[in-house]
């Protein structure tokens, strides 16, 4: 099976659906905001990761985007790594009560889940 990617009539194509880029139907990242009780829920987590901690925070009611430019704002307040997968927000280490810190600067309502 050929992956066309370019094509000189209408330019970069998706390898998945085959459209020109700017028409691409598979990436469209769904900007619809989760539903939920409006509680942000830390958490620490170690397990399938060789005993190093990540601080994880779920429940925030916010699109894709703003849920992405939300985790690179804390990851640099916080100088520290991390990542956004299903809607939950990952950052290294243990940095659970300035994540609380920072969350309800912003207005949101928190709570620490977990031991």
């Amino acid at each position: 099976m050929s992956r066309l990617v370019y094509s000189t009539d209408l330019g970069r194509r998706c390898p998945d659906c085959g459209q020109a880029s700017t028409e691409c139907v598979c990436k469209n990242v769904d900007n619809t905001a989760p539903s939920g009780d409006g509680i942000v829920r830390i958490r620490r987590e170690t397990k399938g990761r060789k005993g190093k901690g990540v601080s994880i925070v779920s429940g925030v009611l916010i699109s894709a985007g703003e849920l992405k430019t939300l985790g690179k704002e804390l990851r640099q307040k916080l100088s520290t790594g991390g990542a956004i997968k299903d809607n939950e927000m990952e950052f290294q280490g243990d940095q659970r009560q300035a994540l609380k810190t920072l969350l309800e600067s912003k207005g949101y309502t928190v709570k620490l889940s977990g031991a």
